[in-house]
């Protein structure tokens, strides 16, 4: 079953990242589990450079889902565009959509996917308020409601 990305969705962040040799498995390309670790990455990545840190106050990002969509193999050397989208903001979470392409085939989606990105309080674990610095990075890359 294929998970489509969503055709509005509004881009937050994007990055590379080196494809490690030993990323890749028996077949010699990229290992299927690797390509979610790529996804989890440009998240870390995103809110690390956002804010200087991920977890604050005892609160920070949980994952309640994630799906991967694959259309490409990848095999070493290669450099990674991993492109990060959100289309909705709830109270305490965010749908975020990944792309996948190798750097040296722009717009060429090798694999995508998507996730629930929940804000948590790890000591109570349960959901809090995305804090407003999260928030607000966010809704400036959303249409006007």
């Amino acid at each position: 079953m294929k998970l489509p990305l969503p055709q509005e969705k509004y881009q937050v962040y994007e990055t590379v990242l080196s494809m490690r040799w030993g990323d890749m498995d028996a077949f010699a390309h990229l290992n299927n589990t690797l390509y979610v670790r790529y996804f989890e990455e440009a998240r870390v990545r995103w809110l690390v450079e956002a804010r200087g840190t991920m977890v604050e106050s005892g609160e920070g990002p949980v994952v309640a889902n994630v799906f991967c969509n694959f259309y490409r193999q990848l095999e070493y050397p290669a450099q990674l565009r991993i492109r990060l989208f959100v289309n909705s903001v709830g109270r305490s979470s965010c749908d975020m959509w990944m792309t996948i392409e190798h750097d040296g085939q722009p717009d060429t989606i090798v694999a995508d996917g998507g996730c629930t990105m929940v804000w948590v309080d790890y000591a109570a674990g349960k959901a809090v308020a995305l804090p407003d610095w999260l928030r607000d990075g966010i809704l400036q890359v959303l249409p006007a409601q």
